[in-house]
Order: structure tokens, then sequence, then C-alpha cells
């Protein structure tokens, strides 16, 4: 059961999602300007998907003969727990006040791979905060998590292989963003990585993953936000 859900959720990450992702976000661009329940029909189609990719990867993790805690990321004691919360809450405060700051600024010409997900109305901007927490938590448990654990533990690569092999599933399940997209994902990613290595735990990737998911899709200036601005570039 380990062997075959770990094969179905490669599969899964490496094929259909990035290719079911760049036809959904095709379809949420062709059909939002007259459907006004496109945004959110996809934003939660994404956000399930999140959490049914995650659960399947905590799953795995319970049936592998292998792995504990620490070695997907949440083997954490007492004293580590209190410096990692000092840690979020500085970052929180930082990131969130640089995305403030950043709101005045003109956007970077890398966020129109993702305009279509740039909410637009108070409903949508619940969905974008959901969407965003999804992706923090639940990629950060199968990408940083569990892959390079599986990298590490089960196949027997050394940590800076299996953390790039994770890297670059990761950023192909961006594919919908196009490569100028996939640019901005791959530093981000590689930071994200960086960090969890660094800390061996999970909690800091996820505070920073989510920060930077809320600054991009909720502190976004306010002309991209509601639409203005060409979204031909996007390439799917």
């Amino acid at each position: 059961m380990f062997t075959a859900l770990t094969v179905l959720l490669l599969i899964h990450l490496v094929l259909l999602s990035p290719l079911l992702g760049r036809r959904t976000y095709r379809r949420l661009l062709r059909t939002r300007d007259g459907d006004p329940r496109a945004y959110a029909r996809t934003s939660a189609g994404w956000i399930a998907e999140l959490w049914a990719i995650a659960a399947v990867a905590v799953l795995i993790f319970a049936l592998s003969p292998v792995l504990d805690l620490a070695d997907v990321g949440f083997g954490v004691s007492p004293d580590d727990l209190s410096t990692l919360a000092g840690a979020a809450v500085g970052l929180t405060v930082v990131v969130l006040g640089l995305g403030l700051l950043m709101r005045r600024l003109p956007a970077p010409p890398t966020q129109d791979a993702f305009q279509g997900l740039l909410p637009r109305t108070t409903a949508e901007r619940g969905f974008a905060l959901l969407l965003a927490v999804s992706a923090g938590v639940c990629e950060e448990i199968v990408y940083r998590g569990l892959l390079i654990a599986l990298g590490v533990h089960v196949l027997g690569l050394s940590t800076e292989i299996a953390a790039a092999l994770a890297l670059a599933v990761f950023v192909l399940g961006h594919l919908y963003q196009g490569w100028k997209g996939m640019i901005m994902v791959t530093l981000a990613g590689f930071g994200l990585t960086v960090l969890y290595l660094r800390t061996g735990n999970l909690v800091l990737p996820i505070v920073v993953h989510i920060l930077i998911d809320i600054r991009s899709l909720l502190l976004a200036p306010a002309s991209r936000r509601s639409g203005v601005g060409s979204i031909a570039t996007v390439k799917r």
C-alpha cells in the first residue's frame, strides 16, 4: 500500500496536476468576466486538491516503515517550538509590513503570470485567503516534507539531490504561470527549501509560504486586483 500510494502521488504531482492546473487556469481566464462564480469554483477545486494530496502524503508517512515525524519536518521539542514561534511572529510582522509597503509600488511584471488569481470582490478575497493558507500548509508538507524524506530515506539520495528533485516537482506544479512565473517560483521554492533544511522543521517554511501567497494575492496593487492590465501574456 505504501509503495502504491507513493507512486500514484508522484504520477499526480509530476504529470496530472501541472497539466490539469494549466487547463483549469486557462478556463478561468476565458470565463471569469462572464461567470461571477468562476473564481470561486476554480479556487475551491484547487483548495480541495491541495488538502487531498496533503492527506495522501500523511497517509504515506503513516504507512511508511522508515519515516518518523522528524524525517518529514514535524519533530520539534518544546524549546524548539518556543524559538520557532518567536521567529514566526517576527517574520509575520516583517513580511506583512513589507507587503503593505509594496502594495503602494507598481506590480512586478511577473505578476501577470497569475493575474487571473487576483481577487476582485470581498467573497473572492475570502477564497484567495483560503487558497494562500492551503497552499502554504499542504505544499510544504508534500514538496518539502514528504518528497525530500522519500528521496533521502527511501531512495537513498543525498539531501541536496532529494531537495533539488523535490524543488523541480514543486516548480512543475506551477506550470500554469508560464516560464516567467516559474522562475519566481523557483527562487521562492529554493528559499523555502533552504529554510526547511536549516531548521529541520516545516513550521517556518509554512508560515513564510502563507505570507508570500497572501502578499501575492491579497496585497497586490489595486490596479492589478481590479483587473486593470493585460492578462494576455499569461501562458499555460
